[in-house]
C-alpha cells in the first residue's frame, strides 16, 4: 500500500466536540474544580495579608531584606489571584484559538 492509498482511507472530515454528559461524574468534577478555585483564592488572600505584614515589619525595622521578601510575597499573592480568577477565561480563550487552527 502506497502513501496516497493510505491517505485516501482516512476520513477527511472529523468533527468532535466536547460532551458535557458523556461520562458520569462530570458535574462532581466541576464542583471539585470550583472548590479548588475557592481554596486558591482564599490562600491568595492569606498570602497577601501575611506578605503585607512581613513588608511592614521589614520597613519599620530597617530590614530591607525582610521588606523585599514581603514585596515579592505581595506580588506573588496577587499573581496567584489573577491566575485563579482568570483560569476559566484563559482556558476558554486558548480553546477558541485552538479551534481556529
Amino acid at each position: 500500500m502506497n502513501l496516497s492509498t493510505a491517505a485516501a482511507l482516512f476520513p477527511l472530515d472529523i468533527s468532535i466536540s466536547p460532551n458535557s454528559d458523556g461520562l458520569p461524574g462530570i458535574q462532581q468534577l466541576r464542583d471539585v474544580v470550583g472548590a479548588a478555585m475557592t481554596i486558591g483564592l482564599i490562600l491568595a488572600v492569606l498570602a497577601l495579608i501575611l506578605s503585607a505584614i512581613v513588608w511592614a515589619l521589614g520597613a519599620n525595622s530597617s530590614n530591607p531584606h525582610l521588606a523585599g521578601r514581603g514585596k515579592v510575597g505581595v506580588l506573588v499573592a496577587l499573581g496567584a489571584a489573577i491566575v485563579c480568577g482568570a483560569s476559566v477565561t484563559l482556558v476558554n480563550f486558548f480553546w477558541n484559538v485552538g479551534q481556529q487552527v
